[in-house]
């Protein structure tokens, strides 16, 4: 197969003017293995990053509103049902009841002023 047949889908998510550093999320789906999943992109340190939406403790949803997926400091995202912090940088666990358990990543392009999913 040639290269440019194996190329990677993408999909539009948002401007990217739409994500401000450490603000509120945009929200879309995914499917995965057959199934649709909600998930998330926020920006931080500059970067657009994107996750499935699922706490790594039970599989509930991250924000508890709508978008609303940092922490009061805008440095952590936070699990609103039970406190569990991850990095967003990375989706990895940093403490409470997330056991270790980080978050699914999705990879995210950012070009032309716009933020695509990979597919």
């Amino acid at each position: 197969m040639s290269a440019t047949g194996m190329a990677a889908a993408e999909r539009l998510l948002c401007a990217s003017a739409e994500l401000q550093e450490g603000g509120d999320g945009i929200r879309f789906s995914v499917m995965r293995h057959g199934v649709e999943e909600p998930a998330f992109v926020v920006r931080y340190r500059g970067t657009a990053r994107a996750y499935i939406n699922r706490c790594g403790h039970v599989p509930v949803e991250l924000d508890w509103q709508e978008g609303k997926f940092f922490d009061l400091s805008g440095n952590f995202l936070i699990c609103a049902v039970h406190g569990a912090l991850y990095a967003p940088e990375s989706g990895r666990c940093l403490g409470g009841r997330c056991s270790g358990r980080g978050l699914t990543s999705l990879v995210v392009v950012e070009r032309d002023g716009n933020i695509y999913l990979k597919e």
